[in-house]
């Protein structure tokens, strides 16, 4: 049984390509009037009213690499593979929280993928906004323990990292 959503997931398919060229062009952390994949989106928590925010984040992809030391003989330190135990969803998430502070983050999904990058949209929430105190499905993230959940991995892909699930 197909519904609405499944004919918007494979259009969004069809044309990614032509998606992908406006995304190596844009921002690295940008902004969006509505999110590419609206099914996704709403099965994490997006709810089209005000409040909540759609922000599309780049990351690269490959090893998360480190410089190596200018000066000085530091053996320990001239290894230039760093094996992270973040996965690029998670620090996706931490980015869009560092540029929008007064926003929280609420889920996440990836988007697309090529040679260079990954693409996430963020789903992030205003809880100063009455339409989201009011809401009593989303009105727990005004709490003052659920700020700045990417940091201290409280979100899904954080959990997911830290091997809760």
């Amino acid at each position: 049984m197909t519904n609405a959503y499944d004919y918007i997931k494979k259009s969004i398919r069809e044309n990614i390509r032509s998606n992908l060229i406006e995304f190596r062009r844009g921002k690295t952390v940008e902004k969006l009037d509505k999110p590419t994949d609206i099914g996704r989106a709403r099965k994490l928590g997006y709810k089209a009213k005000k409040g909540f925010v759609v922000v599309r984040v780049r990351v690269k992809r490959g090893g998360h690499k480190r410089s190596r030391p200018v000066k000085g003989r530091m053996v320990r330190n001239l290894t230039i593979n760093k094996s992270l135990a973040m996965n690029y969803q998670w620090i996706c998430e931490q980015r869009a929280q560092k540029k929008y502070p007064s926003l929280e983050v609420l889920n996440s999904y990836k988007i697309a993928k090529d040679g260079k990058g990954f693409w996430f949209e963020v789903i992030m929430v205003d809880p100063n906004r009455p339409e989201i105190k009011n809401d009593h499905t989303i009105n727990w993230i005004c709490n003052g323990k659920n700020k700045k959940r990417p940091f201290r991995g409280l979100t899904s892909a954080g959990a997911k990292s830290r091997g809760l699930r």
